[in-house]
């Protein structure tokens, strides 16, 4: 009996996951004007702190979700040891149709219980003055002969928000990640100062234009390898996509809006393209005017991924400091369904990976800072990371339902020949006396 049972809950569990995997939401992408951002359904709801004494710790590898009204400092905790570089990182979402301003944005830092500093950054409206999501990151790195930050204990994570008298006044939602950085190889001697020049011509991408829909969030980013990508963004939206580039490698990109017959008004800023490394910390970006013609705007050139890249003082530089998958944002100003229609523009990413793989600085798994065959795989297949756990879910499931099946299919046979052994006649025993016992067959003579 207890067997039977168990053989019912795989076979339920079976089909509670192809049911799971079959019910998992489509992508928000999928539709043709501006989404919502999605944010990753792990997220953990916390609510930032006026002081920091009352602060919400925020784990290593988790994600949580937050908001920030105009003016507001909030307060998280972290919990480090005196070994560890730790990151955190915050994307600031606007609500979508509201007003922001030159300047308005967001600033994140990591500070010890003392208020030093370990470092900051800040994510901010310029001159595309749009709402969108914006993203930056800080982080607490222990330098050799530097006792700055390298203690062992609490620190505090500082978020602030500056926003115009004339900007929209609701809170903007946050999604914060707690990463830490791997620890490098025993003996590892790598260099501490980042390259002076490197590789700027962008090289052509590979020809051969292909169909790759963005996502609408960094959680469901399309993933893209080196190729020209055609895709089309609706005024309002924000596309996302991720490519994985490995230590050693450089990476271009373009992104191109294609003519509209509609007008021909000029608008500045029309689109705004941003680059954001495998912490979400940002790197570069670049804005394209439009009036009607085709128009593209590239990202400037950025060194090749290495370690040291942490050690130059341009912002943009350092960010280019470890491997992984790297996140390209597109956004086109919500101000083209005035002069354009509401209608998605057709838009072009061409991309550009190059330069062999070097080895990790690493030791053992290099977790988000890294890049896997995985990755690569699901690079040319253009899976993001929700569609390959679900394609990943269904192989197991597929796999579990045949290994179920084979159990039913056997068990059921055995059943059946158990049943008709039962139902053929037993030979008549003989009784104490000789005799065949009542209700026995008349035996063979």
């Amino acid at each position: 009996m207890n067997r039977q049972r168990s053989r019912g809950r795989a076979t339920l569990a079976t089909i509670a996951a192809v049911c799971a995997v079959a019910a998992m939401p489509g992508q928000g992408h999928a539709a043709d004007g501006p989404t919502e951002y999605t944010f990753d359904p792990a997220a953990v709801a916390v609510q930032g702190a006026e002081t920091n004494a009352d602060a919400t710790e925020l784990k290593a590898g988790s994600v949580y979700r937050s908001s920030i009204r105009p003016g507001q400092k909030l307060y998280y905790r972290l919990e480090l040891d005196d070994a560890t570089d730790a990151y955190v990182s915050a994307v600031a979402v606007p609500k979508a149709g509201g007003k922001v301003a030159y300047g308005d944005g967001i600033t994140i830092s990591i500070r010890d219980l003392d208020d030093t500093r370990c470092s900051s950054e800040d994510a901010a409206f310029e001159s595309a003055e749009f709402p969108r999501p914006i993203a930056a990151y800080a982080h607490r790195t222990v330098e050799k002969d530097s006792t700055t930050c390298a203690a062992r204990g609490t620190y505090n994570v500082l978020i602030e928000r500056e926003s115009k008298a004339t900007s929209s006044s609701e809170p903007w939602e946050l999604e914060l990640r707690h990463e830490q950085e791997p620890a490098l190889k025993d003996g590892g001697s790598l260099p501490t100062e980042a390259p002076e020049d490197w590789p700027s011509a962008s090289p052509v991408p590979p020809v051969g234009r292909q169909e790759r829909t963005g996502g609408s969030g960094f959680y469901d980013a399309t993933s893209l390898e080196s190729g020209e990508w055609a895709d089309s963004v609706a005024p309002g939206q924000t596309r996302f996509y991720r490519v994985p580039v490995d230590w050693g490698q450089q990476i271009f990109a373009t992104a191109a809006l294609s003519n509209s017959g509609t007008s021909t008004e000029y608008l500045g800023n029309a689109l705004a393209l941003a680059l954001d490394n495998p912490a979400h910390g940002h790197v570069d970006d670049a804005t394209l005017s439009y009036s009607g013609a085709p128009n593209s705007v590239a990202l400037d050139p950025l060194p090749p991924v290495a370690y040291e890249n942490r050690y130059d003082a341009g912002a943009d530089v350092s960010a280019m400091r470890f491997a992984g998958w790297y996140y390209l944002s597109v956004t086109l100003s919500p101000d083209v369904a005035e002069h354009y229609g509401d209608d998605p523009i057709g838009l072009t990413l061409r991309v550009k990976v190059v330069n062999d793989r070097k080895p990790s600085p690493y030791r053992g798994e290099a977790g988000i800072f890294g890049v896997t065959d995985d990755d690569r795989d699901m690079a040319k297949s253009g899976l993001s990371a929700p569609e390959a756990g679900a394609s990943g879910t269904m192989k197991l499931v597929a796999a579990a339902g045949i290994g179920a099946g084979s159990v039913l299919v056997l068990g059921l046979g055995a059943w059946t020949l158990l049943a008709r052994r039962r139902a053929v006649p037993v030979a008549a025993q003989p009784g104490a006396d000789g005799r065949p016992t009542p209700g026995s067959p008349p035996q063979g003579r």
